[in-house]
């Protein structure tokens, strides 16, 4: 073999060799740098899984956040007085800004004012659609009282806190609490076996308006009084208002029952 070759052969060996290191280091380089954004994102996911996001609050649309606000509404001023609680308050259990709230009850009044209309409007129309055993009238009007009864029993906090009101003599409360008994008069007027004689005979409208001031008197205590060792069971109260209304009748027009 000549020198010139034996050279050359030196030559390209000793290239190879230098792109064989060149390639281990670049891939050796390339590896090091996926270790580093791997670890990178480990320690992103970290913080992330370390980090309390903040809840996004939940949008509702107008009728499911105004029926919100109201349940929350039945809730709270049963719980509390007015005075109380205040708009910050609601706006915090309700999880929604102060803004939000007055857009759908301008003001902490027309909040507590529509719970109980809402309250009283669902203690109506139990009352007066709660089907009797027969027409019978003792059953008819015993039918309603169970209603009421039950209705209030579910509901004592809030029936409760509609019938006692929350903002002294305010008017549209009063009203609220008027309503009720208007409504349960008329039904009474309209709809029992003596409406005939009722309407004719004012001594027996204000014996039907003083026994519901009554049903409604007793049952505020009795609510208020739930768990105490003397309390009537919802029964012995319905059969005690029945005895109440049908001797009070007998007294005014002795020929009706």
């Amino acid at each position: 073999m000549s020198k010139p070759r034996a050279v050359d052969r030196i030559v390209r060996a000793a290239k190879a060799v230098t792109e064989t290191v060149e390639a281990t280091t670049k891939a050796a380089s390339d590896a090091v740098k996926a270790t580093n954004k791997a670890a990178e994102a480990v320690a992103d996911a970290a913080r992330i899984a370390g980090r309390v996001l903040p809840k996004r609050r939940v949008r509702l649309d107008n009728d499911a956040r105004r029926a919100q606000l109201l349940a929350l509404a039945r809730t709270t001023f049963s719980d509390r007085s007015y005075d109380e609680v205040s708009i910050d308050d609601l706006a915090k259990e309700a999880k929604i800004s102060k803004g939000l709230l007055y857009h759908y009850f301008p003001t902490k009044r027309d909040l507590y004012v529509a719970g109980l209309s809402q309250i009283a409007g669902e203690l109506v129309t139990a009352v007066t659609s709660a089907p009797a055993k027969t027409d019978a009238p003792a059953d008819r009007v015993r039918a309603g009282l169970e209603a009421y009864l039950v209705f209030i029993t579910q509901h004592a906090r809030a029936f409760v806190s509609l019938m006692r009101g929350g903002i002294g003599s305010d008017p549209e409360v009063a009203n609220v609490v008027e309503g009720v008994r208007t409504a349960l008069y008329e039904t009474f007027v309209t709809e029992s076996p003596f409406a005939a004689t009722i309407a004719k005979d004012p001594r027996m409208q204000t014996t039907i308006r003083g026994w519901i001031g009554a049903v409604e008197a007793t049952s505020i205590d009795w609510t208020a009084h739930a768990g105490g060792p003397n309390r009537l069971t919802r029964e012995q109260l319905r059969e005690l208002l029945v005895e109440i209304l049908f001797a009070s009748i007998r007294v005014v027009v002795p020929a009706l029952v």
